[in-house]
């Protein structure tokens, strides 16, 4: 059975920084694309930020509202993927979902399993 486990979020002001966690276990976590989506209260969900299987050479890719601010990384070895977040705005406040997928992510359509959420809230 896959899991994906989310580290707890936070309050943090405007300008701070944040990093998210997400621990997957139940298949071999590097033959799969990893991401992070959020959804802030009122709006769909969106996605954030992906990263590739390690055979598809751990590329990334951003939503343009945070490039330059956020980065995903992953580490293989301890099955888990990071969501580094820094000059964070108070539109970054959302439940953000951490993501795993065969393929390249940014649909929700190609996302076969989800983590349980973590609200990151962010004050002006």
């Amino acid at each position: 059975q896959v899991q994906l486990v989310q580290s707890a979020g936070g309050l943090v002001q405007a300008g701070g920084s944040l990093r998210l966690s997400c621990a997957a276990s139940g298949r071999t976590f590097s033959n799969y694309a990893m991401g992070w989506f959020r959804q802030a209260p009122g709006k769909e969900r969106e996605f954030v930020a992906a990263v590739s299987s390690w055979w598809n050479g751990g590329t990334t890719r951003y939503a343009d509202s945070v490039k330059g601010r956020f980065t995903i990384s992953r580490d293989n070895a301890k099955n888990t993927v990071y969501l580094q977040m820094n000059s964070l705005k108070p539109e970054d406040t959302a439940l953000y979902y951490c993501a795993s997928g065969p393929a390249a992510i940014e649909l929700e359509s190609t996302v076969d399993y989800w983590g349980q959420g973590t609200q990151v809230t962010v004050s002006s």
